[in-house]
């Protein structure tokens, strides 16, 4: 297979620019085909990147004989049927992160695609950025010796969407399994363990401060890695302006860097490095040529369902999800 044909479910603002593109323009990839339930948005999406065919039925787009692979950009309410009718076709998929609306959902999805001997991959792209190899590799190195301790803040201001109180799936539990927390602290839980190893334990705190929405807007954990070393977070979305830092505290010196932001990664140990690492224009772009090398067999890929699994886990014990 030396191209992948991709098929793709939904084509809302997260593929148009930060996925589809990639899908298409990434070297060995092809996006054949796009789903959407309203026929004029899935037929302008189409119009405008250059797809051949478009679909308004989730089945028609996972049969269709052309498809190799089904990328879900859908809420997260919707990744647990999808991806199980993908796998009933026979066909690798990638869904968009959070991977379900809870642990138990996503285990599901994971034991389905292993049995049937196919890839379940998760859109945890920052795993392949390049920014965060450069800390991996620093961390692989031992340049801050043993690492102690790690903490993020991440927090914003309401929206104008939240004040006025306008439909946002994001905050809607039944559809989000949470709220801003879960669609955005999901990255980081997930690299973190990508960088630092498992979290074996977790507690934490939610709360509706501010009450603009049914989803919690502010949250408190900590946590302990299987290493030993230690983490904390603090996530406001109701607070007075946007914050994204991550420090990891080691015996012998630190590493700084934003999950989100593009902040300069820094290092302070034996010397003092401050990198400016920008993302591709299509911040999928690696993790699609990562995807695909695996489903040609040419290399593993670190954002797959078993990973993802223990995020899930994460976020179900600070949100008490069941």
């Amino acid at each position: 297979m030396n191209v992948v044909r991709w098929g793709m479910i939904g084509c809302g603002s997260v593929a148009e620019r930060k996925s589809g593109p990639a899908f298409y323009k990434a070297p060995g990839s092809a996006l054949v085909a796009v789903m959407g339930r309203r026929l004029e948005a899935v037929t302008d999406y189409a119009a405008r990147h250059g797809i051949a065919r478009t679909y308004t039925d989730v089945d028609a787009l996972i049969n269709d004989p052309e498809v190799d692979a089904v990328y879900i950009a859908t809420p997260p309410d919707s990744h647990h049927a999808y991806s199980l009718k993908v796998a009933a076709a026979g066909k690798h998929c990638c869904v968009e992160k959070p991977m379900a609306l809870n642990a138990g959902q996503s285990r599901e999805m994971q034991r389905v695609f292993a049995d049937a001997g196919l890839h379940l991959f998760v859109s945890y792209y920052r795993r392949s950025l390049p920014r965060f190899q450069q800390v991996r590799q620093w961390l692989q190195q031992g340049r801050i010796g043993e690492v102690r301790h790690l903490s993020w803040t991440l927090t914003k201001a309401p929206s104008p969407k939240d004040l006025d109180g306008s439909a946002n799936w994001r905050t809607d539990p039944a559809v989000a399994g949470g709220g801003y927390f879960a669609d955005l602290a999901s990255h980081g839980f997930d690299l973190f363990q990508y960088l630092l190893g498992d979290i074996v334990e977790v507690a934490g705190f939610t709360a509706r401060q501010a009450g603009l929405y049914a989803a919690e807007d502010a949250v408190s954990a900590s946590w302990r890695f299987a290493s030993g070393a230690l983490g904390m977070g603090c996530w406001s979305f109701v607070a007075d302006r946007r914050e994204d830092r991550v420090e990891i505290i080691g015996s012998q010196g630190r590493i700084g860097f934003s999950v989100f932001d593009e902040h300069p990664v820094e290092l302070h140990a034996d010397e003092d490095i401050s990198l400016e690492i920008p993302h591709h224009d299509h911040i999928q772009w690696h993790h699609v040529l990562g995807m695909n090398a695996q489903i040609r067999g040419e290399s593993r890929h670190p954002a797959v369902a078993a990973e993802a699994l223990k995020t899930d886990w994460v976020m179900d014990q600070i949100l008490k999800r069941h």
